[in-house]
């Protein structure tokens, strides 16, 4: 993957006993939806060990192809479903270092 990645990372944190629910319809949006989009090149999902959240940490192409998933309107069906089980924030961005050993 290239460092020139567009990295959108979703927080969610998620109503009590609704991750499991939340990481399937993730999982779902995800192989339904998000790996047909032009500009996707990466998606992990993060569970918190608590259960209390979820990380979506996904690399796009450029900023543009993430306003078109969000736009998208099979994503947009989606949204709805996500806020039932958890609250959402957003931050937009680039790879400032990347470590690995």
């Amino acid at each position: 993957m290239s460092d020139k990645s567009v990295i959108l990372v979703n927080l969610l944190k998620v109503k009590p006993g609704k991750q499991d629910a939340l990481i399937a319809l993730l999982k779902q949006s995800t192989d339904a939806v998000i790996r047909t989009l032009p500009g996707w090149k990466a998606t992990r999902l993060i569970a918190a060990a608590d259960g209390a959240g979820v990380v979506i940490y996904s690399e796009w192409e450029t900023p543009a192809a993430i306003e078109a998933m969000r736009g998208d309107p099979r994503m947009k069906a989606y949204f709805p479903k996500i806020i039932e089980l958890a609250s959402l924030d957003s931050i937009v961005g680039s790879t400032v270092l990347n470590e690995t050993r």
